[in-house]
């Protein structure tokens, strides 16, 4: 199993001094840092940095243009490869023609290290964008069938339910031949099913939720994959999952790093985020369902803690993140997707957190054998 990076740009409240100033800089410090921790993780043999596009998510993601970080990122590394993670890619968001251009030149910059994840978005950002959520998935596939055509004919014309591309030259064409390897941002098990049927690497962003999930997960997309129709020539059967990541000395000093309050604030967020856009219709016991925390967070008797205790997250010495590790290759994970820039976690400790696993883990977890194959 290989090790990745996830980064979403946290921006978390409070911002200190007036709006938008405070803003600003909280902005400005999370890309400075960002790079130097993806310059440190290039060093130390960590397999993908992904970058998420995310639109109008304060405080979670201040990311809206993973283009321009990985055109930034392709000039300061050397060996990680650069993801989209991902290109959000109904019509309205950006025409197909244009995430054809950009992801293009992100991997003649690269020289061939780009990783196309691809997803249809939030419901927040689809209203705000025209998206019709209802056909969201037939513009998603379609865009795919489009953009590689881009990439691989000289000339392309295409004339499809939601584009009607005139012949022409889509430049640059993409280092890699015929194109980058293909991935879809998956939830639920219905989204795995139909990646592993088109040949699409699995992005399981199943996350503070019981192993057993993900391994149903895991499970629905390799069957799919038995009895594939690829969408692309670059066929894929891979599955990164992700999940927060702090790796420190010992647990007493990632509990000094603030780890606790870090993982409180990102549940919080994701839950409230969740509830206003997507379960807004339901009742709360519904709700309660799907972030089964939440009624601890009403009554004061949340703890972070149990989503360590449940290997949901991964936290401690290198040791203890090890073999949490190991447990995701059991399952059958190709790549540990590993979001460690998150919450008030201090810049150093997450630079730390990746000196540790670079030095200490990643050795041990790409040699390890899992037992589902073992």
């Amino acid at each position: 199993m290989k090790l990745d990076l996830l980064y979403e740009i946290d921006a978390p409240k409070p911002w200190p001094g007036k709006h938008p100033y405070g803003q600003k800089k909280v902005e400005q410090t999370a890309y400075r840092e960002a790079i130097e921790q993806i310059k440190l993780a290039d060093k130390l043999g960590f397999h993908t940095t992904w970058h998420v596009e995310h639109h109008f998510r304060e405080g979670r993601s201040h990311s809206p243009a993973p283009e321009v970080l990985l055109g930034a990122l392709s000039q300061v590394t050397e060996q990680i490869r650069l993801g989209f993670g991902v290109t959000l890619l109904p019509h309205p968001f950006t025409p197909p023609m244009r995430v054809a251009e950009k992801v293009a030149t992100a991997d003649i910059l690269s020289h061939g290290r780009v990783e196309w994840g691809t997803g249809r978005s939030t419901p927040m950002e689809q209203t705000a964008f025209g998206v019709p959520r209802d056909e969201s998935r037939e513009m998603w596939q379609e865009a795919i069938e489009a953009i590689v055509g881009m990439w691989e004919s000289e000339y392309f014309e295409f004339h499809g339910k939601y584009l009607d591309f005139p012949r022409r030259m889509v430049t640059p064409k993409p280092f890699q031949d015929p194109h980058p390897p293909c991935w879809v941002a998956a939830n639920s098990d219905s989204s795995a099913e139909i990646a592993g049927r088109m040949g699409l690497g699995l992005l399981s962003f199943t996350t503070l939720r019981p192993l057993a999930d993900l391994k149903k997960q895991v499970d629905t997309y390799r069957a799919a994959a038995k009895n594939v129709s690829p969408i692309t020539r670059v066929r894929q059967n891979k599955i990164a999952s992700y999940t927060l990541v702090h790796c420190a000395e010992s647990m007493a000093e990632a509990e000094d790093n603030g780890i606790w309050e870090s993982v409180w604030w990102w549940y919080q967020n994701l839950a409230e985020f969740t509830i206003e856009w997507e379960l807004q219709h339901l009742p709360q016991e519904e709700q309660d369902k799907v972030f089964p925390q939440r009624a601890a967070m009403r009554d004061g008797k949340f703890d972070p803690k149990s989503f360590h205790e449940a290997d949901m997250i991964i936290v401690g010495d290198p040791e203890r993140c090890l073999q949490k590790m190991k447990r995701y290759a059991d399952l059958g994970v190709d790549e540990l997707i590993c979001y460690v820039q998150f919450g008030h976690l201090p810049h150093e400790s997450v630079m730390k957190t990746i000196e540790l696993l670079g030095k200490e883990v990643i050795p041990e977890i790409e040699a390890y054998v899992p037992k589902t194959n073992g």
